[in-house]
Formats: C-alpha cells, structure tokens, sequence
C-alpha cells in the first residue's frame, strides 16, 4: 500500500534527523522543545537515539499493517496502528505549543502529514 510506504519514507527521513541528532548534529533547535539551540547535552542525545529505535518498531508495525511484512499477528498491528496515530496525534499537540518557534514551524506540519498518513493507514485495513 503505497500510503503505508509514504508513512515510512517520511518516518525515515524523521529517523535520520533524530539519529544525526544523537551523533551531534547543531539542530537542538528543532527538537526536544528547542531549549539547546546547538547540540544537545548527552540526555537528550540518547533520547534521540531511542527515538530512532522507536521509529523502527513504529515503521514495523506500519508496513505489517499494510501486508507488506508478515512479522506481527494482525490484531497486534491493528491495534498497533492505532496507538501509532494516537502517538502522533501527541506527538502534534506537543509540537505545535512548542517554546521553540523553528520546532512549532517545521515539526508541527511533519508531524500533522505523519499522523494524518498514520490514520489513513490504520483505516484501510490489512492488505487495502
């Protein structure tokens, strides 16, 4: 399902931002409510390590949903899905009252379209 595959994509370039993150990239800025405007201290690093690994689980659960992998049983991605769109849905809200103006105007948009993708997913059903 290619809304399953978009969801992903754009979930992988999100991956990418967190993991350049943790390897100490200056975009403090952009993440963890903008309080370290260069690299983040070493907590918040590691959070964004986790952060990758979270998005890998979430990307799993996406595509087993969608019947492009096989790896869950169906009611756990389905529900799966579900708790990944509330997530995000979260995950919006917290964006957009970020203190952090460049976080409220590039994150609260990415993370709205993942939400939205999100959803679409968890309706269409396995295999749609």
């Amino acid at each position: 399902m290619i809304i399953a595959v978009v969801f992903v994509v754009l979930l992988g370039l999100l991956a990418l931002f967190q993991l350049a993150l943790a390897l100490g990239a200056p975009w403090g800025r952009f993440a963890w409510g903008g309080q370290h405007r260069g690299v983040l201290p070493a907590g918040k690093r590691v959070g964004s390590g986790v952060t990758v690994l979270v998005y890998v689980v979430i990307a799993l659960i996406a595509l087993d949903k969608a019947a492009l992998i096989d790896i869950f049983p169906s009611a756990f991605s389905s529900v799966g899905m579900w708790v990944v769109f509330a997530f995000l849905v979260l995950s919006v809200l917290m964006n957009a009252i970020s203190r952090s103006k460049p976080e409220r105007v590039t994150m609260t948009p990415v993370s709205l379209l993942l939400a939205a993708l999100a959803l679409l997913v968890a309706l269409t059903g396995t295999g749609a």
